[in-house]
Formats: C-alpha cells, sequence, structure tokens
C-alpha cells in the first residue's frame, strides 16, 4: 500500500523596497552647501566694491595670519605692504574709484579701540606725515654737515602712526662696525629728528635693524643682541636731545629678520633704525 504524500515545503521570499527618484534627499544637503558658498563669494565682491583701497589695506594687514606682517608693514619689511606706505597704489584687482555705500565695520586694533580709517582720518594722518618729513629735511638741509644725509631718512605712514626710517647705505653708517656706538654725524641726524618731533607727548617705538652679514664663530655676539643694543643707544640719544622718558613705549630688536632689501639680506640700506611716532 502506497505512503501517503507529505505536506508540501514552505518557501518564503523576501523582498526588500528601494526607495528612489524624488524621495531621496542627498542632493538637498549639497544643493545648501552650493547656495551658501554662492553668497560667501558674492558677499565678498560687494565688500570689495564698498570698501576704499585704504579700508581693504587694514582689513588686510588686520587679518594678517603672522605677528611680524601684522607690525605696520614691518617697518619696511617683507610683510604685507612689502616695504611700500599705506598711501601707495595697491595691486587689488578691483582698483578702480566706486561710489556708493563707504561705510564698513571697521576691525578693533589691539588695544580694544576701533582701529582709524575713513578718507579724513587718512588724509590728517597724511598730512602729519608730510609735515613731519618737511620739518626733518629743511632742518637737515639747514645745515650744511647734515644737507646730504636726507636721504638717508624715510617718513612713511603706518596703521599706528608716521615711522621714521633712519637708514644705512654704501657711504655712511650710523653705528661703528659692529657695535652699538654711534657715529658723530648719526648723533646730530638724530638730534634733528628730536628736534622735529617736538615734545607733543606721542609715544614712541624704536626698533633696531641689522643686515644678514654672519658673525665670526666663537664671538658670542648676535645680530639680536646688536639690534637691541643699537635701538637703546638711539633711545639714550633722544633722550639726551631732550625726548622725555615717558613718551618711550617699548624699544624692540629684531635682527636681520624684516629687511627693507628682501632680495639682499646683505644690503646696507637693511641696516637702520625706525622711530615709530604712535597716533
Amino acid at each position: 500500500m502506497p505512503h501517503a504524500a507529505g505536506p508540501a515545503p514552505v518557501i518564503v521570499r523576501k523582498v526588500t523596497i528601494v526607495a528612489g527618484g524624488h524621495h531621496g534627499g542627498a542632493w538637498k544637503v549639497a544643493y545648501a552647501d552650493f547656495v551658501t558658498a554662492m553668497m560667501a563669494f558674492f558677499l565678498l565682491l560687494w565688500l570689495l566694491g564698498a570698501t576704499t583701497e585704504t579700508q581693504r589695506k587694514g582689513l588686510a594687514d588686520y587679518f594678517t595670519p603672522t605677528l611680524v606682517k601684522m607690525r605696520e608693514q614691518s617697518a619696511g619689511a617683507d610683510g604685507m605692504l612689502g616695504g611700500s606706505s599705506i598711501t601707495d597704489v595697491d595691486n587689488y584687482p578691483n582698483r578702480q574709484g566706486q561710489t556708493g555705500n563707504q561705510t564698513i565695520t571697521i576691525p578693533r586694533s589691539a588695544r580694544g579701540g576701533p582701529e582709524k580709517d575713513g578718507s579724513a582720518s587718512a588724509e590728517e594722518a597724511e598730512a602729519r606725515r608730510a609735515a613731519l618729513q618737511a620739518r626733518i629735511e629743511q632742518r637737515l638741509r639747514a645745515r650744511e654737515d647734515l644737507s646730504r644725509l636726507v636721504r638717508q631718512v624715510k617718513v612713511v605712514r603706518t596703521l599706528r602712526g608716521v615711522r621714521i626710517d633712519l637708514m644705512d647705505d654704501a657711504e655712511f653708517s650710523m653705528f661703528a662696525l659692529g657695535t652699538t656706538v654711534l657715529v658723530p654725524e648719526a648723533r646730530e641726524l638724530i638730534g634733528v629728528v628730536a628736534g622735529a618731533i617736538g615734545d607733543d607727548g606721542s609715544r614712541l617705538i624704536v626698533r633696531g635693524h641689522t643686515d644678514a652679514l654672519p658673525w665670526r664663530a666663537g664671538s658670542g655676539a648676535s645680530n639680536w643682541s646688536l639690534s637691541a643694543g643699537r635701538a637703546e643707544a638711539t633711545r639714550q640719544e633722544l633722550r639726551r636731545r631732550g625726548i622725555a622718558e615717558t613718551r618711550f613705549e617699548r624699544i624692540e630688536g629684531v635682527a636681520e629678520r624684516e629687511p627693507l632689501v628682501p632680495d639682499d639680506p646683505a644690503d646696507p640700506r637693511n641696516r637702520r633704525m625706525s622711530l615709530l611716532v604712535v597716533d
């Protein structure tokens, strides 16, 4: 007698439903990122068009990533302004004069106050710079023994005030070679500068620079100590010439790190004393 057939096997089929079509949302995130980037781009274009050249230079210096480059074009060195004053024509793509809204939020300074900017203050600062340079040149030309030193003096505007650079060259050196001893002509030059800046109470910063010529091995000296010592010697001479002690904010020695002629670190013009008259 044949056996009865067993129950039929149970077959289970699993079906996975994948969402597709317009139900996916990944593109929305990418689109939102694109719109945000475009908004930031057009905001940047608007800022470039709505600000003056001086304001753009101030913003560029404010956001410079290194401390050296933030220091008022590094006293004529290889900073953001490359040895030029902030009144020089810049090399930004947008150089034509544009009209319209000229206001902008001005970055705050390191001391907590707003940076001085705007057309009126810029004109006043340039007037102070021109007047100071004229006083120095007039005093030098009035003295036959010092008239040739007019070319050793450079007066420029910076974000903090007016800077006076007293530079060496191939025919003139402010200090005896490798020392902090001022030569007689340099003492007289500093005396002229002291008379020109007067006693108006402006704070002063003295900064010493050297060239990049190396010291003899084993001498124990360095350009750091030399630049700082020369800055102090300059401060002392200014004191002897009538500048009040309370006006000095600080002295600095930066060795050869901020050359006036970056392409030739050994150029004698890199040896200089910078006197910043702070606004």
